[in-house]
Formats: C-alpha cells, sequence, structure tokens
C-alpha cells in the first residue's frame, strides 16, 4: 500500500541532473528515509543522466513510499531507445558503449529493478527496502570494546535553542547558557547567526541562514561565547511547525570534540549482509562518489570539509586535515579539519620545503609513529595531543595541490598500507578539489573586483579625512578583518598616531582602543611591507595594566578583576588574540599612515584576503591623502578670505552699520567679493564693497590690493575719484595679473542735527539703493566706469544725505544677479524687496534680504554675496 508520494519533472538539460538529486534527497529526508538516501540518489543521478543527456527528453520522476521502502520510477519520452537489460543483470557492460552502467548500479545496489515500456514513454524503477534493525529502533551499530567508545563529559550537556522563521532566538536552555555564557534574557529575541561563526569561505552561497531553513541538517560551525571566545559546536538542525503553522527550527548542539552524542550513524550494512561502505577497514574508494558521498557538494569548503570526515572514518582516525598549496607551491595553507579545534589553524600557512616549521610530507606520503619525536613535522598537530600520523601529498598532472593527513591519539597506530589506502582516495579526490579551488577563486577574484569598485566609488564621495578613515575602517571590517585600526602621519619621519579603532562587536572597540594605546605604534617604514604585528597579542597575554571603560568589559571581566586593579578584559585580549597584520598606507611615495587589520585568538588570514586588503589600502591612501590636501587647501582658502575681510566693523555715532558675508561653494576658493568699514580721520569713516572678477588666488591678490589701497588712499586725505583713479592705476600695472573690479567707495560721516551725509562714487558697481520712510526706494547714485579696463579713468562724486529712519543698502552682484531657471531677481526685485523692510533696523534690514535672495531660487548660492547697510536712527 502506497502511503507518500511525490512527482517532479524535469526539462532535458543538464543542471537537471543536480536538481533532481536534491528533491529526491529532500524527499526521502522529509520521509524519514535517511538509510535509502545515498543509495537512491546515486541511481537517481544515473538514471536522470541517462533521459536528459542521452536521450534528450524531458525525465518524470515518482517517489513512492510504503511500509517496506521506497519505490522510485525515472520515466522518459524516448521507447525506442532500448536498454541492455540483459547485460546488465549478467553485470556485464560493453565498454565501447555509452549505456548500461546506470542499469548495473540498480542491479547491485537494490532490492528490485526493473522497465517498464508504453507507446509514449519508457519507465526505469527500482525499489530500495528498509534494513531489518533490531525490534524497536530505527538505527543500530555493533557491540563496541569500552575503550573504544566516544568521551564525553559528565554530565553530557546538549544546548537546545529554538529560533523563529526569522531566525531569532525564541529558546535557550540551561545546558546552553552553561555551554556559551549567556542566561536566556540576554540573547533571546537575538539572531542565532549574529553568534555564529560559520566555517564557510566569505563570499560563498551557503551559511548559516540557509541551513536554519532546510528541514534537517547537521554538521559544524562556531559559536561565539560570552567571553569572546569562538566554541566549536557540531549541530543537529530540525524544521518544525507548530499547531497554527508557523515553522521554526530546533538545533541541538553539544562542543565539536563530542559530536558522537548527535552525530548521525554511518551506512549500515546492505541487502544480504555484503559490506557495502567503501569506507570500511581494509577496503578504498573507487571513486570520487565512494569517498565523498552522494551529491558531491559543488562548493569548496563543503568538498573539503566532507573529505576530511570521510578520510577520517575511512581510517579510523581521531583528526583529520586537508591543506591547499598556494599558486607557487611553496607554502601550505590549512583549509579544513576534523577533530582538531575548528578554528585553531584555518587559513595559516606553513612552508613546504625548508625553513623553520616546514611542512616535511607534502610531496610524497609520510607515515609518523609519533611526531611528538619530530614536532616539526606537522606543524598543525602542535599541542593537540595526536601522536601518529600519515599524510599523502594532492596532484594533479604531477603539480603539488594539497596534502591531505589523519591522525591518531594512539603513537603507531598506522603503517605504509595505510598511507597507500590514503593516496588512492586522494588521488580520486584531488581533480575535484582543484576544479573548485578554481571556481572558488573566480568567484573570490569576482566579489573582489565588485568590492573593490563599491570601495572607490566611497572613498571617492568624500574629501573629509575623519570621514575616510572611518569609511576606511566600515569597509575592512567584517569584510577582511574581525577588527581595524588606522594609524596617521602628519610628516614623514614622525611617529603614527592612532586615528580610528573599529571591531565588527562594538562593545570590544574601546577595550581595543585602551590596549592599543599602551603599545608602542608600528615602524612606518615603507620597506617593511605587509608584515605580522604581534605587539596587540602579546600584550593582551602579558595582560598590562589598563584604563578599560565598563563598556569595554563583560561581566565576567568585571567579577575577574580585583578592586584597585584595572587588566586587560578576557574579551579584547581574545578579541586581539589572533593573527595581526600592518599594511602601509603609501601616497606620493611616502607613508601616510598605516592600517592595521586584526583576527581573534587562533584564526589567520588566508592569502587572498591579504591581497584584497593590499589594493583597499592602496586606494584608502590615495584617497586619504587628497582628503588631506583638500582639506589643507580649504584651511589656506578660508584663512586668506577672511585676512581679505577687516576684522571687524567700527561703532559710527548715529549710524547704525551691518554687514552680512556669505561666499559659494564648498569653501576652497577664495571669493573676489569684500567690504570695509574703517576710520579716515575724526568724525569721517570710508566705506566700501567691491568685487573682484573671478574666484581664487588671482582674484584674491586684487582683493587685498584693493582693499588695503582704499584704507592707505583714503587716510591720505583725498577724495572718492582721486582714491579710485589711483586704485585704478595700480590694478592695471599689475599687467596679466590684473582684474576687473566693480566698486561702491564713499565717506560718511554723521551731521551735528540728525542725518548722515555719504560721498560715494559707484565705479560699475550695482547701484546703491535709498529706503525713505514712506517706504519709497530709489537709487541713491549714478553708475561709473569699473576699474581696471582703462587707463584714462575719470569719476566725479555724488553726495547724499540720509535723514533719520532712511535705510542705505549696498549689495555685490551675488544679490541682484540670483538666478531661477529663466528669471532673475535683478534691481527691481531687490527693490521691491526692500520696499518691505520699513521701521527694521540695520541688521534686521541685512538678515532679510540675505533670506529673499536664498529662497528666490532652490540652488545653492553660484556666487558670493555681500549685503551693508546703513541706517540712521530716528
Amino acid at each position: 500500500m502506497i502511503t507518500a508520494r511525490a512527482a517532479a519533472t524535469f526539462e532535458p538539460v543538464g543542471r537537471s541532473v543536480a536538481t533532481a538529486r536534491g528533491f529526491v534527497r529532500d524527499t526521502l529526508q522529509g520521509w524519514g528515509l535517511d538509510d535509502l538516501i545515498d543509495d537512491a540518489v546515486v541511481l537517481t543521478s544515473e538514471l536522470v543522466t541517462n533521459a536528459v543527456i542521452h536521450a534528450g527528453t524531458s525525465a518524470e520522476v515518482h517517489c513512492l513510499r510504503d511500509a517496506k521502502g521506497v519505490r522510485i520510477e525515472v520515466a522518459d519520452r524516448h521507447p525506442e531507445r532500448g536498454l541492455p537489460v540483459a547485460d546488465a543483470v549478467r553485470g556485464y557492460v560493453d565498454t565501447d558503449s555509452e549505456g548500461g552502467r546506470g542499469l548495473m548500479l540498480c542491479a547491485a545496489l537494490s532490492s528490485r529493478w526493473g522497465v517498464e515500456y508504453t507507446a509514449v514513454d519508457k519507465r526505469v524503477w527500482f525499489r530500495l527496502d528498509e534494513p531489518e534493525l533490531p525490534v524497536g529502533t530505527r538505527s543500530a551499530g555493533p557491540v563496541l570494546p569500552v575503550e573504544k567508545l566516544p568521551t564525553a563529559e559528565t554530565p553530557p550537556r546538549v544546548a537546545v535553542i529554538q529560533v523563529d522563521s526569522s531566525h531569532t532566538i525564541t529558546a535557550w536552555n540551561d545546558d546552553a547558557r552553561h555551554l556559551f555564557g549567556y542566561p536566556a534574557e540576554q540573547v533571546s529575541g537575538k539572531p542565532l547567526p549574529d553568534l555564529a561563526a560559520w566555517p564557510l569561505t566569505p563570499g560563498t552561497g551557503t551559511g548559516i541562514a540557509e541551513a536554519l531553513s532546510l528541514s534537517r541538517w547537521e554538521g559544524s560551525y562556531g559559536l561565539r561565547a560570552a567571553d569572546g571566545r569562538i566554541v566549536p559546536v557540531y549541530a543537529s538542525h530540525l524544521r518544525i511547525r507548530d499547531t497554527s503553522g508557523e515553522p521554526s527550527t530546533v538545533c541541538l548542539l553539544v562542543p565539536e570534540h563530542e559530536r558522537a552524542i548527535l552525530q548521525a550513524g554511518g551506512r549500515r550494512p546492505g541487502h544480504g549482509g555484503t559490506p557495502r561502505d567503501p569506507l570500511q577497514r581494509g577496503a578504498a574508494p573507487d571513486t570520487l562518489e565512494d569517498l565523498i558521498g552522494t551529491p558531491v557538494p559543488d562548493d569548496l569548503d563543503g568538498l573539503l570539509q566532507r573529505t576530511v570526515e570521510r578520510a577520517r572514518d575511512m581510517l579510523d582516525g581521531d583528526a583529520a586535515f586537508l591543506l591547499l598549496a598556494t599558486d607557487d607551491e611553496t607554502e601550505l595553507e590549512v583549509r579544513a579539519s576534523t577533530g582538531l579545534p575548528s578554528t585553531r589553524q584555518r587559513f595559516a600557512r606553513v612552508p613546504v620545503e625548508t625553513g623553520s616549521g616546514r611542512y616535511g610530507s607534502a610531496r610524497m606520503p609520510a607515515v609518523h609513529e609519533d611526531v611528538a619525536a619530530a614536532p616539526g613535522a606537522v606543524p598543525l598537530l602542535s599541542g593537540t595531543g595526536m601522536h601518529a600520523v600519515v599524510t599523502v601529498p594532492l596532484k594533479v598532472e604531477g603539480r603539488l595541490t594539497g596534502s591531505l593527513g589523519v591522525a591518531s591519539e594512539t603513537p603507531g597506530r598506522y603503517t605504509n598500507e595505510e598511507a597507500l589506502r590514503l593516496q588512492f582516495a586522494a588521488d580520486r579526490v584531488a581533480l575535484a578539489v582543484e576544479s573548485a579551488r578554481l571556481t572558488e577563486l573566480e568567484r573570490l577574484r569576482r566579489g573582489s573586483l565588485s568590492f573593490l569598485v563599491e570601495a572607490s566609488e566611497l572613498l571617492a564621495g568624500t574629501l573629509d579625512p575623519r570621514q575616510t578613515l572611518a569609511l576606511m575602517a566600515q569597509m575592512s571590517v567584517p569584510t577582511l578583518a574581525t577588527w581595524c585600526a588606522v594609524y596617521t602621519t602628519t610628516e614623514p619621519g614622525t611617529e603614527p598616531v592612532l586615528s580610528y579603532v573599529l571591531h565588527e562587536d562594538e562593545d570590544r572597540i574601546d577595550g581595543i582602543r585602551h590596549l592599543l594605546e599602551r603599545v608602542a605604534p608600528p615602524d612606518p617604514d615603507a620597506s617593511l611591507g605587509v608584515r605580522t604585528w604581534n605587539e596587540p597579542a602579546e600584550a593582551a597575554r602579558r595582560k598590562i595594566p589598563l584604563r578599560s571603560s565598563l563598556r569595554s568589559l563583560t561581566l565576567g571581566d568585571l567579577n575577574g578583576m580585583g578592586s584597585g586593579n584595572t587588566v586587560i578584559g578576557q574579551a579584547t585580549a581574545a578579541a586581539v588574540g589572533g593573527e595581526t597584520v600592518i599594511l602601509p598606507l603609501l601616497a606620493r611615495n611616502r607613508v601616510i599612515g598605516l592600517l592595521v587589520l586584526g583576527k581573534p585568538t587562533d584564526e589567520h588570514f588566508r592569502q587572498e584576503t591579504l591581497e584584497l586588503a593590499e589594493d583597499l589600502s592602496r586606494r584608502a591612501a590615495l584617497a586619504l591623502d587628497n582628503a588631506r590636501l583638500y582639506s589643507e587647501r580649504t584651511a589656506i582658502s578660508q584663512s586668506l578670505q577672511r585676512s581679505l575681510l577687516p576684522p571687524g566693523l567700527p561703532s559710527i555715532e548715529g549710524v547704525e552699520v551691518e554687514v552680512v558675508y556669505q561666499p559659494a561653494g564648498e569653501g576652497n576658493e577664495v571669493g573676489g567679493d569684500f567690504y570695509d568699514v574703517f576710520p579716515i580721520r575724526d568724525g569721517v569713516y570710508g566705506l566700501a564693497i567691491g568685487d573682484v572678477c573671478g574666484t581664487g588666488p588671482l582674484a584674491a591678490a586684487v582683493t587685498g590690493l584693493a582693499r588695503h589701497a582704499l584704507r592707505l588712499l583714503g587716510r591720505e586725505g583725498l577724495g572718492g575719484p582721486a582714491v579710485l583713479e589711483r586704485l585704478n592705476t595700480a590694478i592695471l600695472d599689475e599687467g596679466a595679473r590684473s582684474r576687473f573690479l566693480t566698486l561702491l567707495y564713499g565717506e560718511l560721516s554723521a551731521k551735528a542735527d540728525g542725518g548722515a551725509e555719504l560721498k560715494m562714487v559707484c565705479a560699475g558697481h550695482p547701484l546703491p539703493l535709498r529706503l525713505r520712510q514712506d517706504g519709497s526706494v530709489e537709487p541713491a547714485a549714478d553708475p561709473q566706469p569699473l576699474l581696471g579696463v582703462m587707463d584714462d579713468l575719470r569719476l566725479h562724486e555724488q553726495t547724499v544725505t540720509l535723514d533719520p529712519g532712511d535705510v542705505l543698502l549696498c549689495v555685490t552682484d551675488g544679490v541682484t544677479e540670483r538666478r531661477e531657471g529663466t528669471r532673475m531677481l535683478g534691481d527691481d526685485g531687490l527693490a521691491e524687496i526692500l520696499k518691505t523692510c520699513t521701521g527694521l533696523n540695520a541688521g534686521a534690514v541685512a538678515a532679510k534680504i540675505k533670506r529673499a535672495v536664498e529662497r528666490f531660487a532652490s540652488a545653492p548660492l553660484s556666487d558670493d554675496m555681500a549685503i551693508l547697510t546703513l541706517r540712521v536712527p530716528e
């Protein structure tokens, strides 16, 4: 009787084979038939390949479950293409034939199988029965001697964590608190991925979020404990739903070394009692699938992890590890391990041929009865308690690509026989590993290019040195490192100054900053290049006295500190305890700073990450140097601009004076507008407001010449026309450096009976406007030629009497030429605004004019604006 059904159709394309394998795996896993998955996936893969590749038609896969097992049918639309059924039954297939091997697998692995033909399709089916088990059990293992049983703490602790559909923690048992140090109330409501240290390489598609979304998952990763340590765990995830249909995931976790408590058992003997596990002692895997199992992981880290686990099981070892060679084959990089601390040496590098700590068993198989007698032979195992080890090379076309090793706690455990078996397995996996490694490198290169493009855009988007430092750190953490620090130098030969610190956990930032402030800064010598820096880790181990803020210390840190003694917190020590590297920030052939990247305890950088960090440091150094130059230029421009304006306005008895000055742009160009009010003699004051053509240093030179010349000539007792004529000559004497200048110059004096008298010359400048008490507005002067154009300049002076309550408004063309599309404010628009200022004092008039000009257009000011107002009080 059929108790469950599942079906799917797959298109006639190559990728359908992998999709079909996943469909069968997920279906059988959902039905709880884990013991049948491997065989079912292998057979389905072969039959679907026959359908979509060889027959060239779509494939229908039907899974039928009954009380004894499962029947899987694969149908294609090419019934005319016959199958060599008789040969498969006899166990013979022509080696020159493209077909028949899948049928031999059916005959070897299935309980029963067959082929059915109809007018429209051909259907190959096979049946897998669940193995006989002792009554009441679903899985069973052999009887083992007591000394062979796995060890565990007493009592064993199994952390039970439940997360909802958004991966947020909703349940946290007491064993989880004991293992990781967090009380339930501290982690409840937080995403579990925030605590996880996922073992896969950044940039790959699979992560803990994907694992939590699967119906069932089992494997290793790490969890960050409350003290900052990464606790290696073995986990079993099961996705469930409550009575209302809401999904959640239950996670069971034990320490990695106690994985036997949760780990599902290996495959058991097959039908008829014949051993079918190719990894049992005395057998060697014939194919990659025999070693790795099916489906073969399509990502490098998954493939490597599966390889070391199966290699360990094949030789009945306590630990296994796999290292990959660098491009030049001079070093080996640790990429996967099992039975060892999960992050102990990840991405650590050891030399292959020469030097201290070299890896002495890379190019040939080697058996070490006890590595304690030769500790340098396998540096990865130093201090792990392992003794016997067998290592073999991974080679592709004679080229060293890596090394695979299996270790045991028992000395003398392995012989040449085990080395040959392991070498046979390594030969089967080497090509797949190299292919996956090249695929990963290509993916990482594409990711690196995208990262650098984004980094360049962000760094180019600011010219603020402080923001550039922040961007540099934020792009480094956590993409490249767990924490980073940026040192800057002001001048060549000066000591670097700690300028910015960042950690992926903000609670660690203060502690790391205080630690680095107590450590001598790195040497900024550019010739040292990229290098490791051990001082922070050594200082943390020494626990030197340190002023730590409460924010940087965990509760455990505080409990561990004696009264009156403040030392580096354990969390800070763990944060800086891994590999730390220094990258010089080079710009214009000099070191302008140092980028320091760090990892927590026992973690190392991989070479691809360091190369990407070097590319980032070059871009960041250029951006920082540009930002510094821009800031220096802005500071110089602003200082020069201030020097071209008067330090203050004199107090004139009987007259209110107010000035508003607002330069346009970002402040890095010196404007051409200027103003001045200064005493000439007792009771008489000179006033000027002008605009030099253009901006920048040349305009600033003419501005400075004009303002200071006006003061000197005015105090010599010369009248307005004579002052401007001499200034015109001085400007023309500048030759090619001269600039046109519009200028309103006058001499102001208060009258004894009230009011004020102003003698003015308006040389090409916007005309001053007079506001009377009745609200009428009129020009207060006539236009005359501007300065810096003609040699023979003839100007005349005009006198204006300001009555009590009158206002005189003088502006530069940044006011009158304010535009919004095709509209311009102009003299008439300014006059209309001034008419609304009756009764206001000089300061209020200037402020109202400024607001009106700004609101006239939505765009920022495109020209400098100077507003000078005079008012005679009533």
